[in-house]
């Protein structure tokens, strides 16, 4: 791996030991506006590991080929052919069409020995609004950290960005009518673990003019060819379910809303079949099935660099899939959050089995790079991955996620969401 991309950064994940998150301004800017108080108690009390102890340095070679990868992603996405390839297994509610794209992509990497791999591309990636308070709330502990901190966002704020990306879905679907109401959706949201992000973005539209509320799709009702909550309007439901396809009873309203195009909806069922589908990682890390569909030489290389490669689980290839199975890692086709995912090397033949029945991808396995957090008997290892939210095919944060365990849990002391910090280039690499 290039040294710009990894060396520096590397030494100071395990050396460094600053911090350089200002508790009090991150509790500051939770804490603002209506019920601050509640939501600092939401966060501090009862999710007491959402946030890390700690940064996370990366090189910026790194970045810069995350975001290589999502735009690869993102062109190929954009063809016809793939869209007649995904769409052929993806429920009816996917097959609608929409003109908008849908917020909070969430590419997941892990750092491999040959750079950056893209693991998962998640369609309702949370966190977005919590991690753009962490990033505000850093300061320079250090000459070393003063350096790396972030420079000006492209726009004035990135919450402001995170409007506008509001605003740009919803001018896709209606042009210049005025956007007036947006409901938060999740099932039983004070249930939700970033419940506290909800509100935090309840907060953020209204500032800017736009009345919102959290609710459960099963308060939502159709009628008179609109989307309504408490007997209101809705123009757009900002979708926090992890019912992709709109399919369960409690989502009939939506659903109905949704395929008659009473109320913009993003993220949406067309852009998970798209993209998020884990199937869908198995076509883009197979030369030949790309070849068929078009896709250029150069985004190919990019592509078969920067995902690990995957394939489709079938029973006819057990005996194989059981030898190489220290070397994988198994995820159902419409998984999310780590869910009946299971490292290869933890297998039991009777969870073999179930995998066997199931519709799952083996994915070749890289694993997570490491962040140093303390030092003497008080030093601790957390692994890592990182997330990059984008909005049509642009990056607009890079956050971390540390944790100890086989997957992201939000509950390890000391791990959470982690600023990502960017170590320049060093002057003479490639």
């Amino acid at each position: 791996m290039p040294a710009e991309c990894s060396r520096l950064a590397e030494t100071l994940n395990r050396d460094c030991r600053c911090v350089s998150v200002d508790r009090d301004r991150l509790r500051r800017a939770l804490a603002q506006g209506a019920d601050g108080a509640d939501l600092v108690r939401l966060v501090e009390e009862e999710r007491p590991h959402l946030f890390a102890e700690t940064t996370v340095f990366l090189g910026q070679a790194c970045v810069e080929r995350m975001a290589g990868v999502v735009a690869a992603v993102e062109r190929v996405v954009a063809t016809p052919a793939w869209a007649e390839r995904v769409l052929a297994w993806a429920p009816p509610t996917a097959r609608h069409p929409t003109a908008a794209a849908s917020v909070f992509m969430g590419y997941d990497f892990h750092l491999g020995q040959d750079g950056p791999r893209l693991i998962e591309i998640n369609t309702n990636a949370g966190g977005g609004l919590l991690n753009a308070a962490l990033a505000q709330a850093q300061f320079a502990c250090c000459e070393e950290v003063a350096a790396m901190l972030p420079g000006e966002h492209p726009a004035a704020t990135i919450e402001q960005d995170y409007v506008d990306m509001f605003r740009a879905e919803w001018r896709a679907e209606r042009g210049a009518a005025p956007l007036r109401r947006i409901a938060i959706v999740d099932e039983n949201p004070p249930s939700q673990f970033l419940y506290p992000e909800f509100l935090l973005f309840r907060k953020l539209f209204e500032r800017n003019g736009i009345e919102a509320a959290v609710c459960d799709p099963a308060e939502l009702a159709f009628a008179g060819g609109a989307l309504r909550h408490a007997g209101e309007r809705v123009d757009l439901v900002y979708n926090r379910l992890t019912d992709f396809s709109l399919e369960a009873p409690a989502s009939a309203a939506l659903r109905e809303a949704w395929l008659a195009g009473a109320a913009v909806v993003t993220p949406h069922p067309r852009a998970h079949a798209l993209y998020a589908d884990k199937r869908n990682l198995a076509l883009l890390t197979d030369a030949a099935a790309l070849t068929g569909m078009g896709v250029d030489a150069a985004t190919q290389a990019v592509l078969l660099a920067g995902i690990p490669r995957t394939r489709r689980v079938a029973r006819e290839d057990a005996e194989a899939l059981w030898a190489e199975r220290k070397r994988l890692f198994f995820k159902p086709a419409a998984g999310y959050g780590s869910k009946a995912a299971y490292r290869g090397d933890k297998l039991t033949k009777r969870v073999f089995e179930e995998i066997l029945d199931g519709e799952y991808v083996a994915q070749e396995l890289v694993p997570p790079s490491a962040r140093r957090v303390g030092s003497g008997e008080t030093q601790q290892e957390f692994k890592l991955d990182l997330r990059n939210y984008a909005y049509r095919g642009r990056v607009q944060l890079v956050t971390a996620r540390l944790y100890q365990g086989q997957t992201t849990n939000f509950r390890t002391p000391g791990g959470g969401f982690a600023p990502v910090l960017t170590v320049p280039r060093i002057e003479g690499t490639q």
